[in-house]
């Protein structure tokens, strides 16, 4: 592998086309050992966008969404804090086993899909980012987020689905990448997710950040939970052990919480009622965007597979409600834009939606939680 980075363009040039091959980490993985990201030039990440909308060139242009202003009357003097939650399908899961009988494999194709995740993630410019099912940290997410700014993590499961899919790019697992610029921090724990008091193949990542411009502490959490029905026991003990370390890590809700994940969980499920009860006292950001305020939106994935149509919410940004205030939250996509073949498509690289949510602390930080 040709490692020798050039200048301006041809160097980021470089850096995104050792990413598009589904055999990257193999292939560059000499590269990657001596490219500490530490030591790289930093990204513009208007040049990257436009790398990636070269890439994306014969492929219909990007959805649009609005954000939603959710702010009530309480002044801030502080930049909201970003957070962005998404499911971004794993390469190797779309290819070989989730079966998305009306979405091309050409559609799916690794060399366009993962600057169709880049082009969303640069667009709303999180500051935290939480997302699931990445089996392209290595080669791709890690080299790339860091020279953008961002402090990165990645958990594996600890048996992937993914390795069963021939010409793998390794396990699939939760990731996280905050801006160093932003945030300090201050403890992380990886978490292997139990039920019924046995090891599951489900994980989480927690951190406690410092916020540089308030001096703020909060903590950071994502996770995806066990899939399908059938489960829902299962989902429900992971719920309670993600629950309780988040109770010990928080000292029992006096540091502010934010979970991000894909629960697999409509809200109907007991889990669900768990985090929604917990004395952690979470609320689910994207209830604010309902009339009432009560209710999850009517979808977060939606896709076609041999035994029919899916349409589920399944995906959460839960806060704690009395310590943080949503400003504004992402409008979802609507049926019309997601069109008859649901997704993914050639307009959307992944079957969930992304989530994305502007926070503010509130300005008593004595106010009880």
């Amino acid at each position: 592998a040709v490692c020798s980075m050039g200048n301006s363009t041809s160097r980021l040039y470089s850096v995104l086309a050792k990413t598009l091959s589904s055999g990257a980490v193999s292939q560059h993985q000499d590269c990657l050992e001596q490219l500490d990201p530490a030591q790289l030039d930093p990204i513009d990440p208007k040049d990257l966008l436009e790398e990636c909308q070269i890439v994306l060139q014969k492929r219909p242009p990007r959805f649009q969404r609005n954000f939603v202003n959710l702010k009530k009357n309480t002044a801030s003097n502080h930049r909201p804090i970003r957070v962005m939650q998404w499911n971004i399908l794993a390469q190797a899961l779309g290819e070989g086993k989730d079966n998305f009988v009306q979405c091309p494999m050409e559609a799916l194709k690794w060399e366009e899909r993962k600057c169709l995740i880049l082009e969303e993630i640069l667009a709303y410019k999180p500051d935290i980012l939480c997302l699931q099912e990445v089996d392209h940290y290595f080669d791709t997410f890690e080299p790339l987020l860091s020279r953008l700014g961002y402090q990165c993590t990645f958990f594996p499961k600890p048996w992937s689905p993914c390795l069963d899919v021939e010409q793998n790019n390794g396990p699939d697992g939760c990731a996280m990448f905050f801006l160093k610029e932003r945030f300090e921090l201050v403890s992380t724990a990886n978490i292997r997710l139990t039920a019924m008091k046995l090891k599951t193949n489900q994980v989480a990542i927690a951190q406690t950040l410092k916020c540089h411009e308030t001096g703020r502490l909060f903590c950071i959490a994502v996770t995806h939970l066990k899939a399908r029905t059938g489960w829902e026991r299962f989902r429900s003990a992971q719920g309670c052990d993600l629950l309780q370390n988040l109770k010990n890590i928080t000292q029992g809700a006096k540091i502010p919480l934010i979970v991000c994940g894909d629960f697999n969980a409509e809200p109907t499920e007991e889990v669900y009622r768990e985090f929604s009860n917990s004395s952690l006292n979470l609320n689910s950001a994207y209830k604010l965007l309902s009339p009432d305020g009560q209710s999850e939106p009517p979808y977060t994935t939606w896709k076609i597979r041999p035994s029919g149509e899916c349409r589920h919410t399944l995906d959460y940004i839960w806060y704690s409600q009395h310590a943080l205030n949503v400003n504004s939250a992402l409008g979802l996509l609507t049926e019309e834009q997601i069109g008859p073949n649901r997704l993914p498509s050639f307009n959307y690289p992944s079957d969930h939606l992304s989530l994305v949510c502007d926070f503010s602390f509130n300005q008593d930080p004595d106010r009880l939680l």
